[in-house]
Parts: C-alpha cells; structure tokens; sequence
C-alpha cells in the first residue's frame, strides 16, 4: 500500500469511528444546519454536558470533520465537508465494486440458466 493510499485509508477510518456514535452524528447534524455554533449552543440542543461536547467535537476535530475557530473568548465550530466526501467517494467506490461483483454473478447464473435449457 502506498503512503497515499494508507493516508487516504487512515482518514476514512478515522471519519467512520468518529461518526459511529449517535451524539457526535447529531453535533454534525447540528453544525451542518446552523453554519457554526459553540459548544454552549450546541450543548443546550442535546442531552450531554458542555463538557462532553467540547470531548466530541475533538474527536470530529481529529477525524477533519470540524474546524474550531477562536473569536474572542469562544470557540466557533463548523462543518469541514472535505473528509466527508472523501468518505463518501470512498463508499461508492465500494458499492460500484460490489454491484460490479453482482452483475457477474448474475450474468454466470443467467449462462447457465439459458445452458441447460439448451440442452433440455
């Protein structure tokens, strides 16, 4: 595997673990609606802590999908699409595999389908 292509697979990874919990799907959710917004805003719209939040929007942080901005005395987060689409991309690729793969799977058994009526 090439430094490139373990890279890429490292940032897909990291975005999957990152959206695997509900709360931080919802924070993206959230941040994708307003624009950006703070911590405190962000936790008065959920069932966490202030504190938890902030945990959250570092793993997001980690994994590209937010960039924290400091404006004064907060911090103002926002969606960063990048490591989203190159998920996302990654994930249709995967699925083309996959419909590529059923296709010729399709395409043998009609084969032998139509092969044995041949010889019936």
């Amino acid at each position: 595997m090439t430094d490139g292509a373990r890279g890429a697979g490292e940032a897909v990874d990291s975005v999957l673990v990152a959206l695997a919990d509900p709360t931080r799907r919802q924070l993206l959710e959230l941040l994708a609606a307003k624009g950006e917004a703070t911590a405190t805003t962000l936790a008065e719209q959920l069932p966490v802590s202030r504190q938890a939040v902030v945990k959250h929007l570092a793993v997001l942080d980690a994994a590209g999908l937010v960039s924290g901005t400091r404006v004064g005395r907060e911090v103002r987060y926002a969606v960063r699409p990048t490591a989203l689409d190159a998920t996302a991309r990654w994930m249709a690729a995967l699925a083309a595999d996959w419909d590529r793969r059923l296709a010729n799977i399709k395409r043998v058994a009609e084969a032998a389908e139509e092969a044995e009526r041949d010889t019936r």
